[in-house]
């Protein structure tokens, strides 16, 4: 009976259980609650292909999908003091540091890049809003100098993708004098006469619109992003009345002005290329290339010529 016991059954049931399924392969949508195979959100750049909800995305597959390719190259940023305040909560600010290098693979909440889209040399930024929300600190304005600098010196436009929750707090005032130093980066865009192109994805809010998101030659919007300054709690709490529905939302800002487009996140790689090379005074963009002839074919038309 132990024999039966100890060994039979655990075989018989090992060979007809089920196997384990990785708890990664599906993202359930919060919008819908639809889940979503990986594959399947990945390949539509983490929209909703039931709501058309846009969910998060990292800066690099973000700049996989607009760059040709998927081919671009990092811009160097020059880093600041790690701790200048030595600003401890609940947790020292290098450990957050770390949690949050661990969690996203990256080494702050910016990414600056440099490559071709569309054919058409570009200098791109992309705020990541899983790194301590996006926060602006003194490494962001660094980032945002860079890239402008990098677009002066190779004569191309700047595209910046924001998401933010605002300033970073472990860095106190050095964290707001971004404000001041990345309106100067972006003057000197305007000197140089190159456009900077803002899209704002959810959500841009504090500082960051107070300051480089708002100062674009062009600003594009995801859908349904949040983009303001304060929280519609606050304000509401300050004037005593209610806001109006989708107040503070891009379509609600795109119908008073604020926004010059609304772009879905699949349209957005082909909407900036018709957009930078408009404001670069070129010709529409090839949508394709014809392949290159093999050498039968040249032989074929070569002896029809003849």
């Amino acid at each position: 009976m132990n024999w039966i016991s100890n060994y039979v059954r655990p075989k018989i049931n090992s060979l007809f259980s089920r196997r384990e399924v990785p708890e990664n392969l599906w993202t359930k949508c919060a919008e819908c609650g639809t889940m979503l195979f990986h594959r399947e959100l990945s390949e539509n750049l983490n929209v909703c292909t039931h709501c058309d909800h846009h969910m998060g995305i990292s800066p690099r597959a973000r700049m996989e999908a607009l760059f040709d390719g998927g081919i671009f190259v990092e811009v160097d940023v020059p880093k600041p003091i790690t701790d200048p305040l030595h600003f401890r909560d609940q947790k020292k600010y290098p450990d957050r540091m770390k949690a949050a290098q661990k969690k996203t693979g990256e080494a702050e909440a910016m990414l600056v890049v440099e490559g071709e889209m569309g054919r058409t040399g570009i200098v791109a930024a992309c705020q990541d809003f899983a790194f301590m929300g996006g926060s602006m600190g003194m490494y962001v304005g660094n980032a945002i100098i860079a890239a402008a600098q990098r677009a002066v010196e190779l004569k191309r436009p700047l595209i910046l993708f924001s998401a933010a929750g605002g300033a970073r707090m472990q860095e106190g005032i050095l964290s707001l004098m971004q404000m001041p130093r990345t309106t100067v980066a972006v003057q000197m865009l305007k000197e140089a006469g190159l456009p900077y192109i803002v899209v704002l994805t959810h959500p841009t809010t504090g500082g960051v619109t107070a300051s480089y998101a708002m100062l674009g030659d062009v600003h594009i919007a995801e859908p349904n992003a949040l983009i303001c300054f304060a929280g519609q709690r606050v304000i509401e709490q300050t004037i005593r009345e209610k806001l109006p529905e989708g107040f503070q939302r891009a379509e609600y800002l795109l119908d008073h002005g604020m926004l010059d487009r609304v772009t879905h996140r699949t349209h957005m790689r082909d909407e900036l290329i018709t957009i930078t090379r408009l404001l670069l005074k070129q010709s529409p963009a090839i949508k394709g290339d014809l392949p290159k002839p093999s050498a039968d074919e040249v032989s074929v038309e070569t002896n029809r010529a003849k």
